[in-house]
């Protein structure tokens, strides 16, 4: 293994601090994008949107209940939609009046966020966290009309489990927990399986959700990622890509998804 794949100590002694959303460069996406990656927790009018406004109410009660802000979205194993719901949970929680939201990208191997917003940098999480970067205002970015701040991670060669266990992660964990209490920090993890990178940045959280494919995530893939994600506790679980009766992208289609279209753009009950 490379020697420039480790940050070397003397960076990693240096403090760490978020910076506010007024620091970070301002993007504004593109809306053919958005819609072409199906990011459309920014609209609260659209009905696609209805899930995860559902969602992050949930998700607000709990999180003001147990007093926490910093929570991880997995899943078993690949290709389950986790870093889709990510983005769209961060999306929709950025439209939450006098809230700060924070999305950071921490699954280093296959990083997909800058993908879904249609982002694009020299630096990322990676660089940040082995020291080649040292101010988290060259990776973040504020995006335009919102109070959504994402911190992409761009593809990289260098070695997860020696970013994410080392003492500069340790120091981000501590930034994001210096965070004033309005801030909701959403990490888009790893799948559990595909190595221990879910493991290790769990420990960390103070708690995380897990993404259930229908048809593919099979009981046992659950409980045993229940179990290696432990002690940090379970938020709940998001069932994705349901069909049970339902047709369309995004799971709402057929009876009912009609009447929610109906309600949507606006027609009388």
């Amino acid at each position: 293994m490379s020697d420039n794949n480790v940050a070397s100590s003397s960076v990693s002694a240096r403090p760490v601090r978020i910076p506010g959303a007024e620091e970070l460069p301002e993007f504004v996406p593109d809306a053919t994008h958005l819609k072409d990656t199906r990011i459309v927790g920014f609209k609260a009018r659209h009905i696609a949107a209805r899930p995860f406004s559902l969602l992050r109410t949930q998700v607000e009660k709990k999180l003001q209940a147990n007093g926490w802000k910093l929570i991880g979205i997995t899943s078993s194993s690949p290709g389950a939609g986790k870093s889709f719901l990510s983005a769209n949970l961060a999306a929709t929680l950025s439209r939450v009046p006098g809230r700060e939201t924070y999305l950071f990208d921490l699954d280093i191997r296959r990083a997909s966020q800058a993908h879904y917003f249609g982002l694009s940098g020299k630096a990322g999480i990676a660089d940040f966290l082995n020291g080649d970067v040292t101010d988290l205002r060259e990776v973040g970015q504020q995006v335009s009309g919102t109070n959504l701040s994402i911190f992409p991670t761009y593809p990289t060669d260098l070695e997860s489990m020696q970013l994410l266990a080392g003492e500069e992660f340790a120091a981000l964990v501590k930034a994001m927990r210096a965070l004033p209490s309005n801030a909701t920090i959403i990490c888009d993890l790893p799948p559990v399986f595909a190595n221990d990178d879910a493991m290790i940045i769990s420990q960390s959280l103070d708690a995380f959700m897990l993404v259930v494919e229908q048809g593919v995530t099979n009981r046992k893939q659950v409980k045993d990622s229940l179990r290696l994600l432990q002690p940090t506790p379970c938020l709940g679980t998001i069932l994705n890509r349901y069909e049970g009766g339902f047709s369309d992208p995004y799971g709402y289609g057929g009876r009912y998804g009609g009447q929610y279209a109906d309600y949507y753009v606006g027609k009388n009950d």
